[in-house]
Parts: C-alpha cells; structure tokens; sequence
C-alpha cells in the first residue's frame, strides 16, 4: 500500500480509501448493499490489515446506519484511534423538515453532532460538504466549518461535487477571511467518464487539494460483470441502479479494451480500472466498497498491478474526452506560448 499527502495537511492517507455505503442497506439503500454488523466488521478489519487507513461514510448513508456501524466496528477491531482516518459528510436530506439538508450552519452544526455520536468518536478526521448548496452563501457554510475545527470536532474539512468555479470561490474567500479551506475534493471519476480533467482537475493541482475518487468502477458497469447489449447479472449493483450517470458507448469500447489489458495481466477487468485511476498522478485515494469480503480481496489486488506506458496509451486513447470549448482554443495557443525544446 501506497500513501499520498491529503491536500496540503501534512497527513498522508493510503491510496486505497474503504468506503461503506454498502453497510445497512436500509429502504433504497438495499439495492447498493446490505452488509450487517458481523460483516461490515470483517470488511474493515481486512481493509485496515491491508494497509487502508481511511475510511469513508456519510450521515445519509442507510439514513445513518452506515456512520453507526463504522463506529461499531471500530470498537470491535480496537485499533488506536490515531491508526485510522474517519471521513464522513453533511448535506443530503436527513429528514421531512425543510431544513433538514443543505449547508446552512444550522444544518451542519446539528448533523455533526449526530455523526459523532452514531460514529461514538470525538472528533471527524474529515468533515465533507456533500454538495454545494446555491441556497446557502459559501460564507456561512464555511464560517461553520471553521468553528467546527476551532472547537475540535473536526481535523479538517473537503468538498464533494463541487463545479471548479464554485471550489475556486470557496478557497478565496477562506483565504480573505482566515476560514479553514477545503482540502480535498470527493468527485466521479473512472476510465469512462473523465470529465472533470477539464477544469476540476487543475483546479485541485493549483490549490494543492487531495482527490478523493468515487465510483471508479462507475457503479459496477466497470467490473467486468456486464457487456455490451446484454443485462448484466442478477443482483448487480449497477443492474438496479443506474449510476453515476456514463456515456455507454464509449463505456463499452472501454471494457473491450480493459479486457485485452487484463488478459495481458492475468488480472481481472476490476482490477485493471482500478488501476488506471491509479496511475493517474492528481489522484490521491480511490474510495472501493465491497458487499463480500471477495470483492473487497481484489479491488485491494488493484495495488499490485502496473500498467505499462503501452497499456496506459491505449487506455488513455480509448477513453479520450471529445473536445470541447474553450479547451480545443487554448490548447494550441498554449502549445505556441511555451518554450520549445532546443
């Protein structure tokens, strides 16, 4: 296992994040897992003798139930609180109340006590925005992020499905203010949907911001389960829902591709997706989930396989992002701008 700096922290966290929104499987969250207390420990304890040392959750996940049991887990494992990460989120709808989502300080001084004491911890290692919030000014929900972290409650804060401008906005005005800034975003990301290389990537480069990778196997259609004009198989995630949202054709052409590399490497298709994110230099940690303690084996595996630069161009090539404005404008202005090689 390698670790990579979080943001600009100082911290370092394992290239490899555990997340559990299969944990519960409460009403809708059913179709994406449903793993009980016993196994849900199993999951973590291998993740954590694998080397993982983040461990990613949500206030909404099973309508809490996943926070709950992460903390549980932790209590029968035992590990020394400092040897582990925790990471959870606030935004998402929690309740009937008009309320009871968003980013308002209201909201989230009241959703991080709730996480701490379902978690049964202390404090949160990283405190994340679910989404950004058009209904809330940046400046409250930031505010309430530094007094969280004044009072101890939170180590640090991020961001999850921000737009670029919108991240932007959110490190001027901490930076103005002398609020503590995002320090890591949580986006979509996989070889078949590569958008955010457009502008959020040299965003998170310019700021010195961790990435936090999720759905990398783009909700299962990645795995190696599914092919082109069939139904994937019964129980499937991806088969009962259809996200996060992807281009299937170039999805396809994809895993035709993902398979040739995979046969190369005696690996499995899951695997090789995996490690192509990895290899991306801008990706600080891929968040894996795992319903059975098989899955989780070879996502972890993952680690393990090097692409070569072959591999990696033909990825790259069959993955490659149509171009758009004003990208294919300032490419070949930059391209004349720069110095050329003597």
């Amino acid at each position: 296992m390698r670790y990579n700096p979080l943001g600009s922290t100082g911290l370092f966290v394992s290239e490899l994040c555990l997340g559990t929104m299969t944990f519960g499987g409460q009403s809708t969250w059913n179709s994406l897992g449903n793993s009980d207390q016993s196994e849900a420990t199993a999951i973590v304890s291998r993740a954590l003798e694998a080397g993982v040392n983040i461990i990613d959750t949500a206030n909404n996940y099973s309508g809490g139930l996943s926070e709950k049991m992460v903390g549980q887990a932790l209590k029968d494992i035992g590990i020394k609180r400092s040897d582990v990460l925790i990471a959870t989120k606030c935004f998402a709808r929690i309740g009937q109340g008009p309320n009871d989502m968003g980013s308002s300080r209201g909201h989230i001084m009241d959703c991080v006590e709730r996480s701490l004491e379902r978690l049964g911890l202390d404090h949160i290692d990283l405190y994340q925005m679910h989404a950004q919030d058009s209904m809330t000014p940046i400046e409250e929900t930031l505010r309430a992020l530094d007094d969280l972290v004044s009072r101890g409650l939170v180590r640090y804060v991020g961001a999850s499905n921000y737009q670029a401008w919108q991240l932007m906005k959110a490190q001027g005005i901490a930076e103005r203010k002398n609020f503590v800034r995002f320090q890591t975003l949580q986006a979509y990301y996989s070889i078949a949907s590569r958008d955010i290389e457009r502008e959020i990537v040299p965003a998170l480069v310019d700021q010195k911001m961790g990435l936090m990778v999720y759905s990398p196997l783009a909700g299962g259609l990645l795995s190696g389960k599914f092919e082109r004009d069939k139904h994937g198989p019964e129980g499937a995630r991806r088969s009962a829902m259809d996200f996060p949202l992807v281009h299937k054709d170039r999805a396809w052409d994809c895993i035709d591709a993902m398979r040739e590399v995979a046969q190369s490497h005696d690996v499995s298709v899951a695997r090789v997706a995996l490690a192509y994110v990895l290899a991306k230099p801008f990706v600080t940690s891929i968040i894996i989930g795992a319903k059975r303690i098989d899955q989780l084996e070879d996502n972890l595996a993952a680690i393990d396989v090097q692409l070569s630069a072959e591999d990696l161009a033909k990825l790259d090539a069959v993955s490659e992002l149509p171009f758009e404005y004003p990208g294919w404008a300032l490419g070949p202005q930059e391209k004349v701008r720069r110095p050329q090689p003597k």
